[in-house]
């Protein structure tokens, strides 16, 4: 990621520092930005202005750890744009973002206008006329979560083409009705889509893709189970369709059998995105913290 900066309509760019051996963060605020004072440094800390892989932080002695990002996120002029959900990271090839639920990743024909998409690309024009983002993956309308555009048609082409080695996990928390037959499991099926767009899991051959999907329970009580789930393959609603197989489908997906709606919403929250920056090669991290809300259906 590269270290510099550009300023355009009065905001300047994050910049990001790769750490290349063990240390603290202020020692090491201190030697990569030889333009600030010691005081300008600790106050960008005390305003939660430096993120540690994707995370800010205001804790000066956080350890920092071969292979992670050190990132800058200076704050905005007076005429920067501001996203209407966290950011959780950005550089001059991707950003990253912690999607609400209820709002669509991209347009469709009943809504253009009211997704995460228009926002995002908004705010990357507010930085320069010019700007573009481009679509990497995309969640469900009702899902939550860690959400990455790519910003430049490169990066994206990179990901596209190498998406498989450059994910290293895609982490999800789900709230399912009852408990699955086994507390660990993987689950595999091919999915197959309806016409009117619904999947479910169907024999191998023409239009079938393969799900692998992976589960463990962490709490159970109330009728509810809260699953740490990670994808191996990233089909449409596959996560959705494995838990409705399972028996167990996510509370509030009456499209996929639910009985129970607890907190109003889909009780899906993609909380990880790990992978291997596709230009710089270094591994990071980035997470959304699980809705409260989950933890309230097992009151």
């Amino acid at each position: 990621m590269d270290p510099r900066s550009s300023s355009h309509s009065g905001r300047r760019r994050p910049r990001s520092f790769p750490v290349e051996h063990d240390t603290v963060l202020l020692p090491f605020l201190l030697t990569v930005l030889t333009d600030k004072s010691r005081n300008n440094v600790k106050s960008l800390l005390t305003r939660k202005l430096v993120a540690v892989d994707g995370r800010p932080t205001s804790q000066f002695d956080t350890p920092l750890s071969s292979g992670q990002v050190v990132t800058i996120l200076d704050g905005p002029g007076p005429r920067g744009g501001a996203l209407p959900f966290p950011l959780l990271y950005e550089d001059e090839h991707l950003i990253v973002v912690n999607k609400p639920a209820k709002l669509l990743s991209v347009a469709t024909e009943q809504e253009k206008r009211r997704t995460a998409y228009h926002a995002v690309r908004d705010y990357v024009k507010s930085q320069h006329i010019d700007n573009r983002i481009f679509v990497l993956h995309r969640l469900d309308r009702d899902t939550s979560g860690v959400l990455m555009f790519a910003k430049d048609a490169q990066t994206k082409e990179l990901f596209q083409s190498h998406w498989n080695e450059i994910i290293l996990r895609r982490g999800y928390q789900a709230v399912v009705e009852g408990r699955p037959p086994r507390d660990r499991d993987t689950i595999r099926s091919f999915l197959v889509e309806t016409k009117t767009h619904l999947s479910f899991s169907g024999q191998p051959g023409p239009g079938a893709r393969e799900a692998i999907t992976n589960y463990e329970v962490k709490r159970a009580g109330n009728g509810y189970s809260l699953l740490d789930i990670s994808i191996d393959t990233g089909r449409k609603n596959q996560i959705r369709v494995h838990m409705k197989d399972l028996g167990c489908p996510i509370a509030g997906d009456r499209q996929y059998g639910a009985a129970t709606n607890p907190i109003g919403r889909l009780c899906l929250h993609a909380g990880e995105l790990s992978f291997r920056h596709p230009v710089t090669g270094q591994e990071v991290r980035f997470t959304a913290k699980m809705p409260r809300d989950f933890n309230r259906v097992f009151r």
